[in-house]
């Protein structure tokens, strides 16, 4: 991320990533600019700036819209450009039976999505010199098997190369407090075993997710849950996020409910009807609402302008320093450039003979997401899905572009909204 020219394109480093969105505000519901920092005003983008696809009634407002009408999806779109929104749609119930709509202020599961919220924690300690990425994981926590608390370290686990294997949680479990959940993932990653030496990518090890959350444990005395909430989501103003409990997700208008496909083609409300699910106890245990509140180290819910905020708070110093935001995003081991972003470690499953991907020169692993070149750009993004859940935000740091994506039923292609967004945004074909 220097300060030459690849396809017309300015390479700006990260402090104050998209050519002033460091300067810039995001624009709210109501029309104002939220989080500008003091002395600057947030300039308005030029309209030769903005690819017709991306605007309203372009190609990409086209597409969502489009599946809506045919029920496949129900959501929130979003796309951001230099801390302005340039295009915001959204369709279908956040809460059916109170008959609650989405829209900009309701808050969604974002599973996997959230993950890195837990990196960018990670690196605000290594800032501040209460631990380092080379720590192993016995030099904050007890009770793990030998070669995983002496040879582990945190870099590994941030970069999914830890070699360790997580055994399989009790997806039938119905969790019913904070504390309940805290003290199941707690033991369960102490049940993590060395499968093969640390530097080896492993597969999708939970311990890797759960793990890191205990060291922010040790190292605060807060919980996970309180440190992010503190210092991630107040920092960057996402008043609408947080990690909230079933019953908050019961009673809050302000949350989307996921709706869950059954056998038979209906969609039922996954968090007030616990007992339903697929028969396939895997997808039944997933049900999110079998959750009290999300394993420490995972998931959350966001609003689409709180994922604008967050990706514009990693840009212009609020959450990391200009050397550990670089840090959190470069690039460290290479991947298989099948998609750009979030779709760079699909399964093979997902493609469909009739659907082209969006071509990445290149895709690595950053820091809990995966990041990719595309047409000479850099597009760093996460996903996440469950059923009834599906959450995607992609930052397009060399142009100051941002894209959320979230979901609250079955039926929506994830994989292929956020393929629509990336050519929306870079014009890739």
């Amino acid at each position: 991320m220097g300060s030459d020219s690849v396809s017309g394109v300015e390479r700006r480093r990260l402090l104050g990533w998209g050519g002033g969105l460091a300067a810039a505000g995001v624009v709210a519901a109501g029309g104002s600019l939220a989080g500008a920092r003091p002395g600057h005003a947030a300039s308005a983008p030029r309209r030769s700036d903005i690819p017709p696809d991306t605007k309203p009634g372009g190609a990409y407002d086209r597409y969502v819209a489009k599946l809506a009408a045919e029920g496949k999806f129900s959501g929130v779109v979003m796309l951001s450009y230099r801390g302005r929104t340039v295009l915001s749609r959204s369709y279908g119930m956040a809460d059916k039976e109170k008959k609650v709509p989405n829209g900009e202020n309701i808050a969604f599961s974002l599973s996997s999505a959230g993950k890195p919220f837990h990196a960018v924690a990670i690196l605000q300690l290594a800032q501040e010199g209460k631990l380092q990425l080379s720590d192993t994981v016995g030099a904050h926590l007890k009770g793990y098997a030998k070669e995983i608390a002496e040879k582990v370290t945190i870099h590994h686990m941030l970069t999914g190369t830890s070699g360790m294997k997580t055994p399989d949680e009790d997806v039938r479990r119905v969790f019913q407090s904070q504390k309940e959940v805290h003290e199941f993932y707690e033991q369960w990653a102490r049940q993590a075993t060395p499968e093969a030496p640390p530097g080896t990518p492993s597969s999708h090890s939970g311990a890797e997710v759960a793990i890191p959350a205990q060291i922010i444990e040790a190292v605060t005395g807060m919980t996970y849950w309180d440190y992010v909430q503190e210092n991630i989501f107040k920092r960057c103003g996402m008043t609408g996020s947080g990690f909230y409990t079933r019953p908050q997700w019961l009673s809050d208008e302000h949350i989307a409910h996921p709706y869950m496909a059954l056998a038979d083609g209906s969609h039922v409300d996954a968090v007030r009807n616990l007992d339903k699910g697929s028969p396939d106890p895997y997808v039944l245990g997933k049900n999110p609402g079998r959750a009290f509140i999300d394993a420490p180290g995972d998931g959350g819910f966001a609003t689409a302008p709180d994922l604008v905020r967050f990706a514009r708070a990693l840009g212009d110093g609020t959450l990391l320093d200009r050397h550990y935001a670089e840090l959190f995003t470069g690039p460290k081991i290479p991947l298989a450039p099948e998609g750009g972003g979030g779709l760079a470690r699909r399964a093979s499953a997902r493609r469909t003979a009739s659907r082209r991907t969006v071509p990445a020169d290149a895709s690595f692993g950053a820091y809990q997401m995966p990041i990719s070149l595309i047409g000479g750009q850099w597009l760093w993004s996460r996903a996440g899905a469950n059923p009834g859940v599906g959450a995607n935000w992609s930052i397009y740091p060399d142009t100051g572009w941002v894209g959320a994506i979230l979901v609250n039923a079955d039926g929506a292609p994830l994989w292929e909204i956020v393929e629509q967004e990336t050519r929306a945004v870079t014009g890739r074909r």
